[in-house]
């Protein structure tokens, strides 16, 4: 990789974002199929079309640039995929492993903001406006993605797997 601009940093970014929604495209089934709770698996449900809708906004990003889409591998989303596959083996509880992909999808909803708050400020520094307004269209999803994980959290899986005996409890 050489950074010589700015606008070879942008597209770095795009790259790694391009290759982490893939990754999710991939992983969303597996996690919708491991959810018990009906409002999760609706929750991953939207959140699939959402990201596939994604992946296509970043092509049009790329567009923008005037670079063909290509994607480098993001080893972070790589790691927090390989950490929801740990919650979608788990045995045990249903409850308590929703509560688990629950936090796993939020950890990946907090990197993508992250990742995604950087490339829409990289392009608003380049003047690159419909980049920057395309990619805030995303990162405006993220974050309501991850505003409906806290809702189904607290609006009762966490209640119920709480309410599972623990070992320490005997």
């Amino acid at each position: 990789m050489k950074l010589q601009t700015l606008e070879d940093l942008l597209i770095e970014e795009l790259k790694d974002l391009y290759d982490a929604e893939q990754q999710l495209v991939e992983a969303l089934p597996k996690m919708l199929g491991a959810a018990e709770n009906p409002r999760l698996q609706e929750a991953f449900r939207t959140h699939l079309q959402e990201t596939e809708n994604q992946v296509a906004r970043l092509e049009e990003v790329f567009e923008e640039l005037g670079v063909e889409p290509e994607a480098h591998t993001c080893k972070a989303m790589k790691g927090l995929i390989a950490e929801g596959q740990q919650m979608i083996k788990a045995k045990g509880d249903a409850d308590v492993r929703d509560a688990g992909l629950i936090g796993a999808a939020q950890r990946v909803e907090h990197y993508e903001i992250a990742a995604y708050g950087t490339a829409r400020t990289l392009a608003q520094r380049l003047g690159r406006s419909r980049a920057a307004e395309l990619l805030q269209t995303t990162l405006d999803e993220e974050g309501a993605t991850d505003k409906k994980l806290t809702a189904i959290a607290e609006g009762g899986v966490n209640q119920e797997a709480a309410g599972q005996v623990s070992a320490s409890d005997w």
